[in-house]
């Protein structure tokens, strides 16, 4: 009886140590950001991206994963095919950090090590945190449009540069050996702000603004006066589309290291 008990609880041990599984890695590629300068969603200017990443396997069908990520995503009316959005003449840049904590299901059974189980695609959802800051040129030199209240913002009542994210995405991962694996994903973040572009509402008067936050804050407000003859930035005119939130998202290849011991052979 008592050799008995040993061998089974080597063997749960053993499927333990085999399920729990930790790694660690890192990934690069590309970011797209889609919002009301990127309203038909023109994937021609991707930003650099790039990122950190650990995961938790918890058996051969659900891991957590915790992720750090790093991109530069800006756009400009003048990409559009719209006349209207070229005649408003808007663009933004911004560095974004991202972390995210996401929940992965693989279709396939997936075991470190396996010569049928060594590939699957995945399912991934969870949630975040991002930090950005977006900006313009005005004649050569860069300002933070989030300072300006380009939308008529008072001070102390500027959106906040660290919001939340929804996060999802499907992946592709396989072994290269036991040790090594590499993932293909495309993931999106759905944010719950507007102003990721430092774009959402209507103009605002541009005395008032120029009154309130100096004398550029007007000028980054509204450029339609370097395009056209008769700005188009009126009072209470339509600026941006308040009712369709912002988002961005990756598209990239990882590799990760996995840190589990090569398993025995069964018996």
């Amino acid at each position: 009886m008592k050799k008995t008990l040993i061998i089974i609880s080597f063997l749960f041990a053993s499927i333990i140590a085999s399920a729990q599984t930790y790694e660690l890695g890192g990934w690069g590629g590309v970011s797209y950001y889609f919002g009301d300068l990127n309203t038909n969603f023109n994937m021609t200017h991707p930003g650099p991206a790039g990122g950190v990443f650990g995961r938790y396997n918890f058996n051969e069908r659900l891991a957590i994963k915790l992720g750090a990520n790093y991109t530069r995503l800006g756009f400009k009316d003048e990409y559009s095919k719209f006349t209207w959005q070229k005649a408003r003449n808007l663009s933004f840049e911004t560095d974004v950090v991202d972390a995210s904590l996401q929940f992965e299901f693989h279709f396939l059974q997936y075991i470190h090590g396996s010569r049928d189980h060594f590939f699957t695609p995945y399912l991934f959802a969870g949630g975040g945190a991002y930090f950005f800051d977006p900006r313009a040129k005005l004649n050569g030199e860069w300002y933070h449009l989030q300072q300006l209240g380009t939308e008529g913002q008072g001070k102390n009542q500027e959106y906040s540069l660290i919001q939340p994210a929804l996060t999802y995405g499907i992946g592709l991962k396989f072994d290269l050996n036991f040790f090594w694996s590499l993932n293909f994903e495309v993931s999106g973040r759905s944010l719950f702000t507007d102003y990721f572009d430092d774009v959402s509402r209507e103009y605002v008067d541009a005395q008032a603004l120029a009154n309130d936050r100096g004398a550029i804050a007007p000028l980054l407000a509204d450029r339609s006066y370097e395009v056209v003859e008769a700005p188009i930035g009126m009072a209470g005119r339509q600026r941006g589309d308040s009712q369709a939130r912002d988002m961005f998202g990756f598209i990239g290849i990882g590799v990760a290291y996995n840190f589990a011991n090569v398993k025995c052979p069964g018996f």
